[in-house]
C-alpha cells in the first residue's frame, strides 16, 4: 500500500511537529531547594492563557471541587553493578517491578524470569552467569532491541532486601551525574507506597508535593485518590517513527483500585472535574477506560498511545512537567491542549527561565 509522504501527513501526526529547541542550561540537574519552590506554568484552554506562578500556589490554581488523581508507585533503586565470569564490570537495570516477580524455589535459591537492560563494553554471553552478590545473580538468556534482555534472575533471601543493599537510582539519562543520597528521597514523591516499589523512573508531576499542600488541598475541598502505574525505562524511550501513528507503544502494568473508581465515578456524577498528577496517571485512567468501556476497578496492562484526535474519557484535567521533544510524553499532553498551544507555552515557559524534565518545574493545563 503506497504511504503517502510526509508533506501529506498532518502537522498532528508529524514526529517533527514535536520537535523545539532545548537549550543545555534549560534541563534541571538538581531538584529546586525545597519541594514546593519549583515554578508552575497553568494553562487554562477556555481562556487561552498562560499564567506564571509557583508550586506553593497550586491550591489556589486547581479548579474548584476536583478530584486529584495521583500515582503512588516506589522507585526502586534497580541500577546494578556486577562482574561478568571474564571479570569484565556491567551494569544491569532491573525492568520489572518487584511486586510482579513471580519466584520458584529450587536448592535454597529464588529464580524467576524478568527484563532488564545490560550494559557494558562487549555484550554478555547469553547463559553466561553474571554475579551482582554472593546470593543475587543474573543469567542472560533472550536478547531483544536496544540493550533489553530477558534475563534468569537468581537470589537468596528478600530480593528487596538485596537491591536496596547495592542498587542506585536510575537517575534518567540527561541527568548528567551520579545519583546520591539526596536524590534516595527527592526523585520520589512523598506519598509512594511501599507495597508498590517498581518503578525505574519517578512520576515525576508528584515530586512537588508536601504533606503541607496535601493538607491545604483537604482544607479547600479537592479529595484526593490513588492508582498504581509501575513506570518503565519505555517512558524515555523516543518516538522513532516519522508518521506518529506507526508508533508501537510500551506496555506498563497498572492498578486502578476499587475506591479510586468509585471516588471518579462520584466525581463524573457531581460534574466535578478530575485531574491527573502527571501523564502516568493519566495513562492508567484512560487505559482503564479503554480496556474496560467504563470506570472501573482494573489490573493489567496497557499499551495505550494517547496523541491528537484522542478522546479523554476521564481525564479533564492535568498536573504535568516539562517533556523531551519528540517523546510519547508531549504528544499526551499536545492531545490534551493542542499542539500548537503546548508548543507556544514551552517556548513561553523557556523565556521565562522555566526549568526542565523530571526535576524542573511543573505545568497545570486546566
Amino acid at each position: 500500500m503506497h504511504k503517502p509522504s510526509s508533506s501529506a501527513v498532518p502537522a498532528d501526526f508529524r514526529l517533527h511537529s514535536y520537535s523545539y529547541a532545548l537549550p543545555e542550561e534549560n534541563i534541571a540537574q538538581q531538584p529546586a531547594d525545597k519541594r514546593d519552590g519549583s515554578r508552575l506554568l497553568v494553562l487554562d484552554r477556555e481562556q487561552d492563557s498562560i499564567d506564571f506562578k509557583q508550586f506553593s500556589d497550586v491550591v489556589d490554581a486547581l479548579p474548584e471541587n476536583a478530584l486529584l488523581v495521583a500515582n503512588n508507585s516506589k522507585v526502586i533503586p534497580a541500577r546494578m553493578f556486577g562482574t561478568k565470569p571474564t571479570g569484565g564490570r556491567i551494569e544491569f537495570l532491573l525492568l520489572t517491578p518487584l511486586p510482579l516477580i513471580a519466584a520458584t524455589e529450587s536448592n535454597g535459591w529464588n529464580e524467576a524470569r524478568v527484563e532488564g537492560l545490560l550494559r557494558s563494553s562487549k555484550p554478555p554471553r547469553q547463559g553466561a552467569e553474571i554475579t551482582i552478590l554472593d546470593g543475587l545473580r543474573v543469567i542472560p538468556e533472550q536478547r531483544g532491541e536496544f540493550g533489553k534482555w530477558v534475563v534468569t534472575l537468581r537470589w537468596q533471601g528478600q530480593l528487596v532486601d538485596l537491591v536496596r543493599s547495592i542498587g542506585h537510582l536510575p537517575l534518567p539519562p540527561y541527568i548528567h551525574r551520579p545519583d546520591t543520597e539526596d536524590d534516595a528521597k527527592r526523585y520520589q514523591t512523598v506519598y509512594a507506597r511501599e507495597e508498590k516499589a517498581g518503578s525505574v523512573a519517578a512520576p515525576t508531576a508528584g515530586l512537588h508535593f508536601t504533606p503541607e499542600i496535601r493538607e491545604r488541598l483537604g482544607q479547600k475541598g479537592i479529595s484526593w485518590a490513588e492508582v498504581t502505574l509501575y513506570v518503565g525505562y519505555g517512558t524515555f524511550s523516543p518516538v522513532r517513527c516519522a508518521d506518529i501513528r506507526d508508533h508501537a507503544m510500551h506496555k506498563e502494568y497498572i492498578e486502578v483500585p476499587e475506591a479510586t473508581a468509585e471516588a471518579i465515578q462520584e466525581a463524573k456524577a457531581q460534574g466535578r472535574p478530575v485531574v491527573a498528577v502527571g501523564t502516568t496517571s493519566a495513562r492508567t485512567l484512560e487505559g482503564m477506560f479503554a480496556q474496560r468501556e467504563n470506570i472501573e476497578p482494573f489490573a493489567g496492562e496497557t499499551d495505550i498511545f494517547i496523541y491528537p484526535g484522542y478522546e479523554f474519557r476521564v481525564v479533564d484535567a492535568l498536573l504535568t512537567n516539562f517533556h523531551l521533544p519528540e517523546s510519547s510524553l508531549i504528544i499526551m499532553v499536545s492531545a490534551l491542549a493542542g499542539r500548537e498551544r503546548i508548543l507556544e507555552a514551552y517556548s513561553a515557559a523557556l523565556d521565562n527561565g522555566f526549568r526542565f524534565f523530571s526535576y524542573g518545574d511543573s505545568m497545570l493545563i486546566r
